[in-house]
């Protein structure tokens, strides 16, 4: 597994905690987490909490990025924007297609697929396991501004000069070949 560590090259931040009821930090996805094209999958984005972020706090975005897919650029799997900073919780299975468990004036900007949701994980078979990174960003605006249909990676540049902090748990899967 690659030791590439997608937050080298950004700006530092504070980090706070996010933890899951579905996935603990460090282990494997379970199977309704992976994508719905493989056995037992359903593209269900998983349960977040989240506490002691920085004083300052405007609003929240929340990413899961897999920097080992073979791409050369990884995988963005899911991304929201514009969470409200009274909000420390997104419910599991929020991440569907309609976003209708997301708070208000938040929106889900569609990932490396192409589609405004959550994607499951599905690593290529024989590959190796992959890291599945899913971050809670504490900004000091309360938007983003970014528009709905751009991409993490523009998302993720707005970003970068607001974030005040990062809360990172990760997650692992892998398709035996």
């Amino acid at each position: 597994m690659p030791a590439n560590d997608p937050f080298a090259r950004l700006p530092q931040a504070a980090s706070f905690t996010v933890t899951s009821t579905t996935v603990t930090d460090g282990a494997a996805w379970p199977p309704e987490q992976h994508s719905s094209g493989l056995p037992g999958g359903k593209d269900t984005s998983p349960q977040l909490s989240w506490s002691g972020a920085p004083d300052g706090t405007k609003s929240y975005a929340v990413t899961v990025y897999d920097p080992d897919a073979p791409t050369g650029s990884g995988f963005w799997h899911w991304a929201v924007a514009d969470i409200p900073a009274t909000v420390t919780e997104l419910p599991e299975g929020a991440g569907d297609d309609t976003g209708s468990q997301l708070p208000e004036g938040a929106y889900q900007l569609p990932n490396d697929a192409r589609v405004a949701r959550y994607i499951g994980a599905a690593p290529p078979a024989g590959h190796g396991p992959h890291r599945y990174f899913v971050v809670v960003h504490a900004l000091d605006i309360p938007s983003t501004g970014v528009p709905a249909d751009a991409t993490p990676a523009v998302l993720g540049f707005t970003m970068a000069g607001h974030t005040l902090g990062r809360a990172v748990l990760t997650a692992t899967a892998e398709t035996p070949a």
